[in-house]
């Protein structure tokens, strides 16, 4: 097939990590001709344009793409789009992320290209600006028509678009976002020479989250259950994998809180880390107040770790209470310094749970089953013109 990908851009993300794994498979494995227009990947987040430039596609970074509004860079966005897609003449186009995904959908009709687009977390969603939520659930609803089909990384993603009245259920198919399983099976290695490095002993149980330090990924939950945590289980720890705009403004809350010595960063780590870095861990916890359905989360169940999430989105298809973790309601924080509490004071409860997740999700979040169901997703569409 000649595919063309469109993405906003290529930073260090579950999304971005879904694509670039979408397109290396189709080369190797099925010598596909693959395409991938992106805008630069600015910000602390790092990048993946390396990576994707290793892939043997077809990369096109287009300076006027980019995340931020910017009605007269949308428009020369767009016609860049357009122009391309028209010299390319791909069989399929698939577009991701909100932006691109609107941009990428009506260029492709406008040059009768069929399309398929991939919900890796719902365009409008819980806190946002009420301006920008109704804007970008009118342009979904807009955008329906130039759609032909849907791939939602969880169910719940289909269910809220569907609610919206986007489009129509035949039109949806949930492929999990997939990734290399393999390191998160592995027997851990330097775990305890990591974990002495980070002044840590035997006894302290690591509690870990992993995502940007940036607003609407929940680290400010954390924080303030943190001082009740530890005033009931003084074994705890914090671990925070990622970097981003707020972790001044975190480090200096936690000083204040004067639990400097509870916490560790890690700053900024390529995905590549982040297996062995979950090896260390004995608990995750994902705070976000929204994200389809977080990679971090069927991740740490691979490894066999217990998860404990708040109830957002399609976090409840794998974080299951009492079976794979617990399941808070969105900003209980009651709720949730009690589910930490009582993984870090019982070690059985913790491998259980964590075994169990390992066993019921490896298979499913392989990405070279996320890579073939969505290749069989474009031949569908195709037979249908």
């Amino acid at each position: 097939m000649k595919i063309a990908h469109i993405i906003t851009r290529l930073i260090i993300g579950g999304a971005q990590e879904n694509t670039v794994h979408t397109v290396e498979d189709h080369i190797s494995q099925y010598d596909d001709d693959v395409t991938l227009m992106t805008g630069p990947a600015m910000g602390p987040e790092g990048s993946l344009i390396p990576r994707a430039q290793e892939s043997g596609c077809n990369l096109i970074i287009l300076e006027e793409l980019r995340r931020s509004i910017h009605p007269l860079r949308e428009l020369a966005a767009y016609r860049k789009l357009k122009q391309h897609l028209r010299e390319l003449k791909p069989d399929i186009v698939h577009t991701h992320s909100s932006k691109a995904g609107i941009l990428g959908r009506r260029a492709a009709a406008s040059l009768k290209i069929p399309c398929v687009h991939t919900i890796h977390g719902a365009a409008f969603h819980y806190g946002q600006h009420p301006v920008l939520y109704h804007t970008y659930k009118l342009s979904e609803k807009i955008a329906a028509r130039w759609t032909d089909h849907y791939i939602s990384v969880a169910n719940a993603m289909s269910e809220q678009y569907l609610e919206a009245g986007i489009s129509v259920p035949e039109k949806y198919t949930t492929i999990h976002s997939g990734f290399v399983v393999d390191p998160f099976l592995a027997p851990p290695e330097n775990r305890d020479a990591q974990r002495e490095a980070w002044g840590l002993t035997p006894e302290n149980v690591l509690i870990g989250k992993i995502g940007r330090l940036f607003p609407l990924k929940g680290h400010d939950s954390i924080l303030a259950v943190a001082g009740e945590v530890v005033r009931r289980c003084p074994q705890a720890r914090f671990l925070f994998i990622g970097d981003g705009i707020l972790r001044q403004q975190f480090e200096a809350e936690i000083e204040a809180a004067g639990l400097q010595n509870y916490f560790i960063f890690t700053g900024l780590v390529p995905p590549t880390e982040i297996p062995q870095l979950m090896h260390t861990l004995d608990i995750l916890v994902h705070t976000s107040q929204w994200e389809g359905l977080a990679r971090v989360l069927p991740q740490a169940l691979i490894t066999g770790k217990p998860v404990v999430s708040f109830d957002i989105d399609g976090a409840k298809e794998v974080v299951i209470n009492n079976e794979t973790g617990f399941l808070i309601p969105r900003n209980d924080l009651e709720g949730l310094t009690n589910a930490m509490v009582q993984l870090v004071e019982d070690s059985k409860l913790r491998n259980r749970l964590g075994n169990t997740g390992r066993d019921k999700f490896t298979d499913l979040y392989r990405h070279q089953t996320m890579s073939r169901k969505i290749r069989e997703v474009y031949q569908r569409v195709l037979d249908s013109q």
